[in-house]
Formats: structure tokens, C-alpha cells, sequence
């Protein structure tokens, strides 16, 4: 599937939450090289092994999964001619016991769990190389009767420490008087005495080491170096015997390759089994029933990575339509639809369970097309359009019949009839191509078409127009609104500026002019605005749409950066027009609505011009600095605000307002207006 489109979804967050559950260094891989598949055989199989684990853990005793500890090492030297420690073959005997529990586990539950309880039945017990490492090494260390000649060499080691001890003890009591310390002390395996540094030549032998401080000499007096030298000798012997035994024993070892690989195969294949469902039971997951027909219906659907604190998603698609337009306010929870349906089918489709109730059905599809924000700045409205462009164009190239396609924000970024007219070309061609749609707008046009275009369905997010606050609930078959007016007017836009915005939105800013309506005109005509648009704009469609998407921002090159020279081109053209024409306006005034032409955006003159003949402008609370010959004036401040309208209730904030009310009254201690340094863009 795409990785980019996996990305947008947050595929990674669930991998890693994945991975928090499995224990094993195998069970871990799968977790790293799990991606979504599409046979619906193979994730029927998996969807029901994972329901049957969850039941196991749910219901039952702890699975004894194997940690591996030490066998990855193991594995990957077996048949390179390798001789393993002592350590190594500890390791060895932990895992064939823990093998040997989790198959006698797993034969105890076929009854209950039989698709699970399969894997073990290929697994090997391998008791003979278990029962000769236990013959053979204990807590750690090879036994004195692992050979012959080991178990000899090791009793000629007894016999002359015996000596040795005999022969120290003596030594000590004869020495007493001049030792720093009445203890036995050894320097590189050897035998000491700690003697004073000033009776040193009162002892016969050799000087191995002093102390830090010079004051101890540590030496082996001659009576003992004989000694001494016999047991080192039989020590090494000791060593030389011991590796034959761990020589023997890893060619054992070696013959069990085949076992070994396979035990560890399963062993990973279990973890990432049980990984998945303890996932599955950490977000209250269930089983689904699936399809290749592009029907998906969820029953309160809950995102993975907001679990309970979201509100459960009812939604469905497939049936009797398979592209769904969704509207409503923002921040009312459009595009988190669209990531909760993507995620949880990919989810799916990785054998994983999901937070739905019974009885939800998820398609499988074979890709995955997403255009969902990709980090691009959105305080320009021609980096979020190339942006778009860009994701649509890489739609376009893999859509088809068996295509899941999420879209947020049709038409955003760019001119609203051009943005409308292009996003209902792209959702023709995608019909065209038998994908599932599922897209978000704010435009009434794209909710008209999908009203009265067959395969189209409308949806909105459902929002609390007495409180404000979004309910965040999905109502499928109406087509929502964004509240723009009513928000505004309930936060403190006079009412005849609301009056004035609606007859604006209605009729268009002057006679003739054919005016895009946004949602916000809250009305319920569901042809009203469509054919306009439609008339208005030549839609490419079929074979021509890729190109035409290519060719539709004259400002970008073919790798979606800025034409610096169409840029050029593009404002001389627009100062030429503007000088042109007759000014509107000589002066613009603050609280003038004008329109600037190359961010295709209208804002509030909050500055008046400058020596420079720059005016300062704010679009979306973003101040800007532009040049009075790229603006014109839309609507004239004394027709949208009252002669004696304050506008610092449009540039100043709550907080400041009532600070300097207080101030005009009287003074008071301690009260201050911070006015930050002008951001100009």
C-alpha cells in the first residue's frame, strides 16, 4: 500500500503501540515488517486466530511465550563451525524447557482454541540435545564426569591444591611476624604472601606485585613455586578438556539446526499472535466481518489513539453509494472521520482487531489514496492548493475499482469557483474509476452535486447551535453547514453586519456578478449554486483530468515549487490591470473589506498606507503588508460597520479592551496594556 498515505493515518503510532506488547526479538520483527494485506482468505484466518488468542488471555492462564533470550546469537552461529559457551548452552536448555511448556499448553486448549493451538504441532521438544547439555553442564559449569580424561585431570587438580593449602598454611605460621596481613592473597593465579616491604629479604622467593602505597610486597616464596607451576600446568589441561566437551556438544547442537529455526519461527509467529491480541484487548477491540465489495459499515467506531475520549463514529458506504461527501463546522470532527475510517480498515487489514461493536463490516481494499494535510504552511493559500494538487495527482495515478480514497478540505486554497469546479472533476473521475470516496468540504456547490449525482451521498457532523460546541456525530444523508454567521453573531458581530453578510452571500457584492456560496449561507435549496458553477467553468474529465490537474496552478513548476518568473508575471499583469481601471478608492480607510487579487483572499484594512504605499491588511488574524496597488476595495467600511463603531473589537483583544475601558475611567495601580511588536507578513 502507499506508505505516504499510511503515514498521513498514523499507521507508525499503531506499530509502536504493537510492538509495546510483543517480548520477543522475532515477535518484535513481525511488528517492524507488519503492512496491510489483501487476500481476503489469509485476514479471514488471521482476524479469527487473533479473536481466539484474545479469548485465551481473556478467559485463561498466561501463555508461556519464550522470551528467546540468548537464541538470536544461537541460531545465527549454528552451522558456521562455532563452539558455544557455557552460557550459550543455558540459554538453550531455558528455551527447550519453554518450548516444551508451550507445547503441552497448546495441546491442553485445541478443544477451545484450534486455530491457535496448530502452530505448536510443528514444533520440535528436541530432547535428546536437552538431556545431554544437562549431562553434561550444571548452574553453569561443565561437569567433573562430562569426559573421562576431565574428570582424571580435575582429581590431580584436588590432590595438589590439598597440597598447596598444607604447604601455605605452614608458610603463614612460619612468616607470621612479618606479614602486613594474616590472609592469603593471589597475583595472576598464583599464591602470595602480603610481606612487609622492609623483611622482604627475610623470605626466599619472588616479588609478584607491591601494594599502592609500596609499604606490602606480594611474593611466592620458592616452596611453593614448584607447586604452583604443576597446578597451573593442570589447570590448562582442565580448560583443553573442557572445550572438547563444549566442542561435542555444539556439533550436537548443530545437528538440530532445522528444529531450532523452526521452534523460533513459531515461537515469533505466537508472540506477534498474542501482541495482537492483548492490543486488541487494551482497546476493547472486536472482530469484524469482511468483503472485496467496497461495503463498510462501523458500528461507534472509536480511533485507536483517542479511544474512549472520542465520541463512537457511526458510519457506512458501499451499498448504495460509494462516495460520501461530509460538511459541518470546523473542528467539528470531519477530518477525524476520515482518519478513523482509514486507519481501522488498515488496521484491518493487518490482521488486527478493532475498537468496533459487533456486527461491523470493513472492505478490503488494494490501495490506499489519502490527502489529509502533509505539513504544508497554510498561511498561503498557494502552498495548501499545490499541495493539494500534488497529493491529487499521486490519486490519480493508482486509483481504480478496489481504491479507499480520503480527500479533507476539497476546493481549500485556492479561487472557491475554480477550487469547486476542479474538485468536482476529480470526484467525476474517481467515480468513474469505481473508487470509494470519502471527502470533507465546506463549499455548498460540492454538496449540491453530490445531492443530485447518483453513487453520491451527503453527510454532515452534527453541531449544538445553542452552545456552540460540536457533538461531533456523524448524520449520514444531510448535507451540514459551517454555523459561520450564527458563531459570529452569538460572539459579538453586530447583527447588521450578519444581515449584510447574508444578502452578500445570497446575491453576490454587485448586480450581475456571479458569487460562489460558501456553506455559510445556511440555506436548504440543494440545486441553488450548482448549475452556475457547473456553466461557469470548463471541468476536464476522463483522460484529460491528470493533465489538467498538472496545468492548474500556473504558478508552480511540475515538481510543485514556486515559478518565481510566473510570479513576476503574474503581478505585473495584475498592477497593469489595476492601474488601468479607475480607482475605487483614493485612500483605504481602517475597516475597509478590500480583495487582494494574488492571494485570491478579501481581509480588513487594520493599517493605513504608508510612505511606501504598503497597507496593512489582516486576513484570518494574519497581518500583512501589501502593496495598495494589488488591492481593491470590496466593501467600504461604512457599510459594513456603524459611523461610531469601535474597531478595536476587530484588531484588539477582549483582554485589552477592557483594560483600556477601565484605564478611561480612572486610574488603577498596576494595570498595564502590553502591545506586542507588529508581525507584518
Amino acid at each position: 500500500m502507499n506508505e505516504k498515505a499510511l503515514q498521513r493515518l498514523e499507521y507508525d503510532n499503531i506499530k509502536e503501540a504493537l510492538m509495546d506488547h510483543a517480548i520477543s526479538y522475532v515477535g518484535k520483527r513481525h511488528v517492524e515488517q507488519m503492512m496491510p494485506m489483501t487476500s481476503s482468505k489469509v485476514l479471514r484466518k488471521k482476524l479469527d486466530e487473533v479473536a481466539e488468542a484474545k479469548d485465551l488471555i481473556q478467559y485463561g492462564a498466561s501463555v508461556p511465550i519464550p522470551s528467546l533470550e540468548g537464541i538470536e546469537q544461537i541460531v545465527s552461529l549454528l552451522g558456521t563451525g562455532y563452539v558455544f559457551s557455557e552460557k550459550d548452552f543455558l540459554h538453550m536448555t531455558q528455551f527447550m524447557t519453554s518450548v516444551t511448556q508451550l507445547m503441552k499448553y497448546m495441546a491442553s486448549k485445541a478443544d477451545i482454541a484450534p486455530r491457535v493451538s496448530t502452530y505448536a504441532a510443528s514444533m520440535y521438544p528436541m530432547s535428546k540435545l536437552k538431556a545431554e547439555i544437562e549431562q553434561c553442564i550444571r548452574h553453569g559449569r561443565v561437569v567433573d564426569t562430562a569426559s573421562k580424561d576431565l574428570l582424571k585431570t580435575r582429581k590431580r587438580i584436588a590432590v595438589f591444591e590439598e597440597r598447596l593449602k598444607t604447604k601455605l598454611d605452614s608458610l603463614m605460621s612460619k612468616y607470621r611476624t612479618i606479614l602486613q596481613e594474616n590472609t592469603l592473597s593471589t597475583r595472576n593465579g598464583r599464591y602470595v604472601l602480603p610481606i612487609k616491604k622492609e623483611y622482604r629479604r627475610q623470605v626466599n622467593g619472588m616479588v609478584l606485585d607491591e601494594s599502592a602505597s609500596g609499604q606490602t610486597v606480594y611474593m611466592e616464596p620458592t616452596e611453593v613455586n614448584t607447586l604452583q607451576f604443576e597446578l597451573t600446568a593442570l589447570r590448562s589441561e582442565e580448560e583443553r578438556e573442557v572445550t572438547k566437551v563444549l566442542i561435542q556438544l555444539s556439533a550436537l547442537a548443530e545437528e538440530f539446526t532445522h528444529e531450532f529455526q523452526i521452534n523460533v519461527e513459531t515461537v515469533g509467529a505466537y508472540d506477534f499472535l498474542f501482541a495482537k491480541a492483548k492490543y486488541a484487548l487494551a482497546l476493547g477491540a472486536k472482530n469484524v466481518q469482511i468483503n472485496e465489495d467496497g461495503i463498510v459499515v462501523l458500528h461507534e467506531a472509536r480511533h485507536p489513539l483517542l479511544g474512549k475520549k472520542m465520541v463512537p463514529l457511526n458510519f457506512q458506504i458501499g451499498r448504495k453509494y460509494k462516495s460520501l461527501v461530509i460538511t459541518g463546522p470546523n473542528t467539528g470532527g470531519k477530518t477525524l472521520t476520515l482518519k478513523t475510517v482509514g486507519l481501522l480498515t488498515v488496521m484491518v487489514q493487518s490482521g488486527l482487531l478493532v475498537p468496533v461493536q459487533e456486527g461491523s463490516t470493513f472492505s478490503i481494499f488494494s490501495n490506499l489514496a489519502v490527502d489529509i494535510g502533509d505539513g504544508q504552511s497554510i498561511e498561503h493559500a498557494l502552498s495548501t492548493f499545490s499541495a493539494h494538487i500534488h497529493n491529487v495527482i499521486e490519486i490519480l495515478k493508482i486509483t481504480n475499482d478496489s481504491t479507499l480514497v480520503l480527500i479533507d478540505e476539497m476546493a481549500s486554497g485556492t479561487d472557491p469557483g475554480e477550487g469547486v469546479g476542479l474538485s468536482i472533476a476529480i470526484l467525476e473521475e474517481l467515480q468513474k474509476r469505481g473508487a470509494t470516496v470519502i471527502a470533507t468540504t465546506h463549499f455548498n456547490e460540492i454538496k449540491n452535486f453530490a445531492s443530485v449525482t447518483p453513487g453520491f451521498q451527503n453527510a454532515r457532523m452534527e453541531f449544538d447551535a445553542d452552545t456552540l460546541q460540536p457533538l461531533y456525530r456523524l448524520k449520514i444523508g444531510e448535507a451540514g453547514q459551517s454555523y459561520a454567521f450564527l458563531i459570529a453573531l452569538k460572539l459579538g458581530i453586530p447583527a447588521e453586519m450578519i444581515s449584510r453578510s447574508r444578502e452578500i452571500t445570497a446575491n453576490g457584492f454587485s448586480s450581475g456578478a456571479q458569487s460562489t456560496k460558501m456553506e455559510g449561507s445556511e440555506e436548504d435549496d440543494a440545486l441553488d449554486g450548482f448549475e452556475p458553477i457547473i456553466q461557469q467553468h470548463d471541468v476536464p474529465k476522463g483522460d484529460d483530468l491528470l493533465a489538467a490537474v498538472k496545468s492548474s496552478d500556473p504558478e508552480k513548476t511540475d515538481s510543485g515549487m514556486e515559478n518565481p518568473a510566473a510570479n513576476d508575471t503574474k503581478a505585473e499583469q495584475t498592477d497593469e490591470a489595476l492601474e488601468a481601471s479607475p480607482p475605487l478608492k483614493k485612500v483605504f480607510e481602517v475597516g475597509d473589506c478590500v480583495y487582494v487579487s494574488y492571494l485570491g483572499r478579501t481581509g480588513i484594512v487594520c493599517a493605513a498606507e504608508d510612505s511606501k504605499g504598503n497597507v496593512g491588511v489582516m486576513i484570518q488574524n494574519q497581518k500583512y503588508k501589501i502593496n495598495k496597488k494589488r488591492i481593491v476595495l470590496h466593501i467600504e467600511k461604512k457599510e459594513l460597520y456603524p459611523n461610531d463603531y469601535d474597531m478595536d473589537i476587530v484588531f484588539e483583544t477582549k483582554e485589552n479592551r477592557k483594560k483600556r475601558k477601565m484605564m478611561n475611567r480612572k486610574y488603577v495601580e498596576g494595570l498595564s496594556i502590553e502591545t506586542k511588536r507588529e508581525d507584518w507578513q
